[in-house]
């Protein structure tokens, strides 16, 4: 059975200093033994970060890295991002402020894609079609960093049609735009629908589906999941920008 990449996110509900330090170092040391190779940070309960906590960040950092992953931060405080910001912690992974999240404006109706491509979900070999999704997507100027992230993305969705409706019939399409790419992953299966934040289901220690979602939206910049408008089964719309300056 093919092992996938997984994701995690880790709430850094502390200040990061030397007392504090050795809990989440075995958090995230833990995460990436086991084979974790996306972790995002939710650092909104940190107010304060010392050379130890600089020291811990720079070291998971770099250790992700050489591992083929990639650490991020978010929700970071104003006084939190101006010591990243002289630290130069910001140079070496994503790191986005408290209230920074950017909207994504509805696609006029009459805009036409650059070019779309649709390919068929082969659920024996995932890693191939991943692999064909970050081929094309690449043809965009994303940063690697944001190629990481969108093929974790479209893995997680592919991931539901296949473990929910075993990949039959399921479809992945993209099409590419100035400002964006737009990844459809449809299946045909029962249907589902999530039309707000509080419709994604709780995630428990057994439960797939709810965490899923909730870590495609880390990912993406824009994540609805829909009924299909024709036939049975369910449409997963991630949605992606092209930022001119990181």
């Amino acid at each position: 059975m093919e092992r996938r990449a997984y994701i995690a996110q880790v709430p850094i509900d502390c200040d990061l200093d030397v007392t504090t330090v050795q809990r989440s170092r075995k958090v995230i040391d833990g995460l990436i033994d086991d084979g974790c190779r996306r972790i995002v940070l939710n650092m909104s309960g940190c107010s304060y970060l010392d050379s130890a906590g600089m020291a811990l960040l720079f070291r998971e950092i770099r250790r992700m890295r050489e591992a083929g992953g990639l650490v991020s931060l978010v929700n970071v405080s104003d006084r939190v991002l101006r010591s990243l910001r002289i630290a130069r912690v910001v140079d070496f992974a994503p790191v986005t402020g408290a209230g920074a999240h950017r909207e994504v404006a509805d696609l006029d109706p009459t805009v036409v894609p650059n070019w779309r491509t649709t390919l068929s979900v082969d659920a024996r070999h995932l890693s191939q079609t991943r692999a064909r999704v970050e081929q094309l997507v690449g043809r965009m100027p994303f940063s690697p960093d944001q190629m990481f992230d969108i093929t974790l993305a479209v893995g997680e969705a592919m991931g539901n049609a296949v473990d929910h409706t075993s990949g039959e019939g399921a479809l992945v399409t993209i099409a590419s735009y100035p400002d964006r790419v737009v990844i459809d992953v449809t299946d045909v299966g029962d249907g589902f629908e999530v039309r707000s934040a509080s419709d994604i289901p709780h995630a428990g220690a057994a439960d797939e589906r709810g965490r899923g979602i909730r870590l495609m939206r880390l990912l993406a910049d824009s994540v609805t999941i829909s009924r299909r408008g024709t036939g049975k089964g369910t449409r997963v719309r991630l949605v992606k920008l092209v930022r001119s300056a990181q």
